[in-house]
């Protein structure tokens, strides 16, 4: 049983959500526990040699140099409290140090897929560069709201490359969505506008718009990005409600400084890490979500569509720790 389970009382659904949850980050666990055993491996007492080893191990797991410090000084504060800590408890006193930095950074608001009554539709922006998995993200989004009874429409502004609205197609029809499009080269600022219109029309609970894989370091496509913006907020004032960063967590500290780029060049409010099944490098969640003023909202443990799971701090950490 993990450290969190007794704070859980898990239906059927939820259950099938951790043991994704649990799988999904294998390698990473593997990985983790291997850096962490080599750690304490004949050593009777953590000191300052075996602080020193830990430091490496995070560093390398793809915590981040800035998260690792932190958690170190945590650890360093217990070891210094309770005089004497034998290095059998290392994993404990991780695992603590671990969830009170998460506690410490921003939390989600919300916790399942449900939206807020007072906006609708309510307007979700999509963005990161290409190959991040941001349009499977969104089609993973729209079959779980519409699973948890929300009518979605899709917007498909990434118009600069055919197959980027094509795949968003697919999805839109996997997922049994309507879709605004249109041909390849249009303006995307009025694709955006049409789906928000659309949507409104429909009396649809949330619209989600892809845009183009945006290079953290090209001006012109973040002027674009505020474009659209300013032209889906004539339509309603308050959108867009959510600007979602897609970072791919396989890339490690490149996701880390992918989210750095566009934090500074554009107003985003939520972060999804996907691709983590099929990385030893899910470590850098914890930096992401320890660095930055954003919820990491959702991450992406799997193929399957139910395999997009909103980010739950004390989840992630037990299944981390989890030796099952």
């Amino acid at each position: 049983m993990g450290f969190f389970d007794k704070l859980f009382k898990r239906n059927k659904e939820q259950e099938e959500q951790k043991v994704a949850l649990d799988e999904g980050l294998k390698k990473t666990k593997e990985g983790f526990f291997s850096k962490i055993t080599k750690v304490i491996a004949g050593k009777d007492k953590v000191d300052e040699e075996v602080l020193d080893e830990l430091e490496t191990a995070l560093v390398s797991a793809d915590v981040g140099i800035g998260t690792t410090v932190e958690i170190i000084r945590r650890i360093e504060e217990r070891v210094a409290k309770d005089k004497y800590v034998g290095a059998s408890e290392l994993n404990r006193l991780l695992q603590e140090s671990i969830m009170s930095v998460l506690t410490d950074a921003p939390g989600n608001e919300f916790e399942t897929f449900e939206l807020p009554a007072d906006k609708k539709p309510y307007v979700l922006l999509v963005v990161g560069v290409n190959g991040v998995g941001k349009t499977t993200t969104i089609g993973k989004l729209a079959h779980n709201f519409k699973k948890a009874g929300k009518s979605v429409v899709l917007g498909a502004a990434d118009t600069f490359r055919a197959a980027a609205v094509d795949q968003l197609t697919i999805w839109s029809e996997r997922v049994g969505v309507p879709i605004v499009k249109k041909e390849m080269g249009s303006d995307p600022s009025s694709v955006a506008f049409d789906a928000v219109q659309s949507a409104i029309a429909r009396d649809a609970d949330i619209v989600i718009i892809d845009t183009a894989g945006r290079l953290h370091n090209k001006a012109h496509l973040m002027e674009e990005l505020s474009k659209i913006r300013r032209v889906i907020a004539k339509k309603m004032p308050d959108a867009p409600h959510e600007v979602l960063l897609v970072l791919d967590g396989s890339t490690g500290q490149n996701a880390l400084e992918q989210a750095r780029q566009f934090t500074a060049a554009t107003d985003i409010t939520a972060l999804a890490v996907t691709k983590l099944d099929g990385t030893a490098k899910g470590g850098v969640v914890l930096a992401i979500a320890n660095q930055f003023k954003i919820p990491v909202k959702y991450i992406g443990v799997g193929e399957k569509m139910e395999d997009l799971q909103i980010f739950n701090k004390e989840e992630f950490v037990d299944s981390l720790f989890s030796l099952q």
